[in-house]
């Protein structure tokens, strides 16, 4: 039975899909990949079907109509997962911000420290930020505080999309009931498991500003993300 699934959503990824996808199949224990692609106009699709030939059974496509927001890529891939019998669920960018030498140290935190989440950290000791500004980095810093204050979170890095989910927890959440779809999706889907009474670890990471391709960030995600938590506390906790 297959074991670990890395997720990478992907829009206009043509630049890193396949160096990225050839550093998680260098890793050792094996990783398999689901990429999420949005209907991506500048032909990431095709470039994963071209390698699919290179790693038969382990590289896999799920194609969507079109940009759908990163939120409603990962629930489409988390349910494939679970259809799929994958036991270790990751998600990870396309772009190298995440390193994915550290998917292995993931693993390991609900593998073999017990965790049932383990999410990859900036903001607990070890972790770090690398090119990013000044001001960036304390409106992240300060972005995470305040979910924390409002939610009681208990998780440092809040708005982290660097995550490995034990099935059990995918299978506990009512997926269909996620309601956000930018960054407010990587809250909720924290705060959804901490209610749920799951062991959520922070693994230390080092963050690196993409270097090829656009940035999706917006204002748009930071507004969702800013409303959204008081919407959250009262919205699930009622639910």
């Amino acid at each position: 039975m297959p074991e670990r699934l890395v997720i990478i959503p992907t829009y206009d990824e043509r630049e890193n899909i396949r160096e990225i996808l050839t550093h998680v199949f260098g890793l050792r224990p094996d990783f398999h990949v689901l990429v999420v692609d949005d209907n991506s106009p500048d032909g990431t699709a095709d470039i994963v079907k071209e390698l699919q030939a290179q790693w038969p059974g382990r590289l896999h496509l799920l194609q969507r109509a079109g940009k759908q927001g990163l939120g409603t890529a990962y629930i489409a891939g988390f349910k494939w997962a679970l259809a799929n019998g994958y036991e270790f669920i990751f998600e990870m960018d396309a772009d190298f911000s995440h390193d994915p030498k550290d998917l292995v140290r993931l693993y390991e935190a609900c593998a073999v420290g017990g965790a049932d989440m383990s999410v990859g950290s900036r903001y607990v000791k070890g972790g770090q930020v690398k090119d990013w500004s000044w001001d960036r980095v304390l409106m992240s810093y300060c972005a995470s505080l305040y979910v924390r204050t409002v939610l009681w979170l208990g998780v440092r890095d809040t708005t982290a999309g660097f995550v490995c989910y034990r099935r059990r927890v995918l299978e506990a959440l009512p997926l269909d009931e996620v309601r956000f779809v930018g960054y407010a999706f990587q809250i909720e889907m924290k705060y959804r498991v901490k209610l749920l009474g799951f062991k959520i670890a922070e693994v230390p990471i080092t963050f690196v500003d993409r270097i090829k391709g656009r940035s999706k960030m917006s204002m748009g995600i930071f507004h969702e993300a800013f409303l959204g938590v008081l919407n959250m506390r009262f919205r699930i906790n009622r639910s």
